[in-house]
């Protein structure tokens, strides 16, 4: 939303016509007054979170170390990282089929 200076114009005017020129002041004041107070809770909100997401993080660094530390040889991608797996060796399961007269009777 993009006001230029006509608009703001028009938005003075008008306030000035429904609420007087007493009480145009008194309500910029106001409105002032409230602008701060929710700027303060935002950036109060703001901080508890970032305190909260850091508690957190250094939780996780003494649980689990660091995790550019753990993660180091799968980062850098070599190759000695990644174990290679070839078909042969996975073992495979035969499954049984089912010959003709042998399926069971569920009647």
């Amino acid at each position: 939303m993009n006001l230029g200076m006509p608009e703001l114009i028009f938005i003075f005017v008008l306030a000035l016509l429904i609420f007087g020129p007493k009480k145009l002041p008194e309500l910029g004041k106001t409105i002032g007054k409230g602008l701060a107070e929710f700027k303060r809770a935002s950036n109060d909100l703001k901080s508890s979170l970032e305190e909260e997401i850091s508690s957190v993080q250094t939780t996780a660094k003494d649980a689990f170390g660091e995790p550019a530390k753990l993660l180091e040889g799968v980062l850098e991608s070599k190759p000695e990282a990644v174990p290679e797996v070839k078909p042969e060796s996975v073992p495979v399961k035969e499954i049984p089929t089912a010959t003709e007269g042998s399926t069971p009777d569920h009647g």
